[in-house]
């Protein structure tokens, strides 16, 4: 028989020939772990939303980190969960605040783990919002001198990379002068570029305690229905500086996370969300899928689409099921 077709099955006739043609591989260098870090002392309290994932005190953060490290996981991010809040989140930039203690401890055991830090003051405020309140409003310049002190005492804790996370105007510009001008102008900023106002961020909050007491979060991350409004954010955060960019969330967003890619030449990062984590456990634990099989199919469709780091609450299964291929 001859017909005018190609034959795309030769490149799939066997393991050893898939594995020699395959485009995208998925390493344990190319996850970032998220950690919750509170008060007190033998504390690990499981998020319910969230299986597996759990809010650690100090002292078994340690025990966290020497795993971290024994799977080969190059880098975490640390977000703290303070004893006490106002309203202008001033646990976040507290010299002795559960972050930077956090940090000076993980430095300390293994220096050579990359620690950024989440900047935001969602976590610490008594209203739940990222920024100072007037009269039910988010006020944006007044919150950026804010994050520049939040940034700077994250820096001087020891903190490899400051990781913005609020989307205020003018973060990275402000953050950035803040660390140059304090003699932190080694530090680089992952800036949260591109953060939509996502239903996907759920467990998250009940991890973080930092669901907002009223209103939401829409007048300052994205309306998640805008494509070239993804574009001119990442285009701000370069300019101010930012040496990373994060799209968040991910599985929703690839679309993105491709254009943001074919248009700045700079390291791109997804945030594989609570809410894409939790959906996933929820339905292996049910045994409608394969946990790991679908995990380690949705992390390589990341990179496929052109991330170079994923933040990801999978990173130590993931790094334990690529031991094992």
């Amino acid at each position: 028989m001859s017909l005018p077709f190609s034959r795309h099955r030769r490149l799939r006739s066997s393991e050893n020939i898939r594995a020699i043609v395959r485009e995208t591989y998925l390493r344990t260098e190319d996850f970032m772990y998220p950690i919750f870090v509170v008060e007190g002392e033998n504390k690990r309290n499981p998020v319910e939303s969230m299986p597996g994932v759990y809010q650690l005190s100090l002292d078994l953060l340690r025990k966290e980190i020497e795993e971290v490290v024994s799977l080969g996981i190059k880098s975490v991010i640390i977000f703290g969960v303070p004893a006490q809040k106002d309203e202008v989140g001033s646990e976040a930039y507290h010299e002795c605040g559960i972050v930077q203690r956090a940090i000076k401890q993980i430095k300390e055991q293994y220096p050579e783990l990359v620690v950024a830090a989440d900047t935001c003051l969602c976590q610490y405020t008594d209203h739940g919002h990222c920024g100072v309140i007037e009269e039910g409003i988010v006020l944006n310049d007044p919150t950026l001198e804010l994050l520049a002190k939040t940034a700077v005492s994250q820096a001087k804790a020891g903190a490899d990379i400051i990781a913005p996370s609020n989307m205020m105007d003018g973060f990275v510009a402000r953050i950035r002068q803040a660390l140059d001008e304090t003699g932190y102008e080694h530090i680089p900023i992952m800036s949260y570029a591109v953060k939509y106002s996502s239903a996907f961020y759920g467990p998250f909050r009940d991890a973080a305690h930092s669901s907002p007491k009223f209103g939401d979060r829409k007048t300052y991350q994205m309306d998640p229905a805008n494509r070239l409004e993804a574009l001119r954010e990442a285009e701000s955060d370069v300019a101010e500086g930012s040496d990373f960019l994060i799209v968040k969330p991910a599985l929703a967003y690839l679309d993105i996370i491709r254009d943001v890619k074919n248009h700045y030449n700079v390291p791109l990062v997804a945030y594989n969300v609570s809410g894409e984590y939790s959906m996933i456990k929820a339905a292996s634990q049910n045994g409608w899928i394969n946990e790991k099989e679908t995990v380690l199919e949705m992390l390589t469709g990341m990179k496929r689409a052109g991330v170079d780091l994923i933040i990801t609450y999978f990173a130590k299964d993931a790094a334990r099921w690529l031991k094992e291929q």
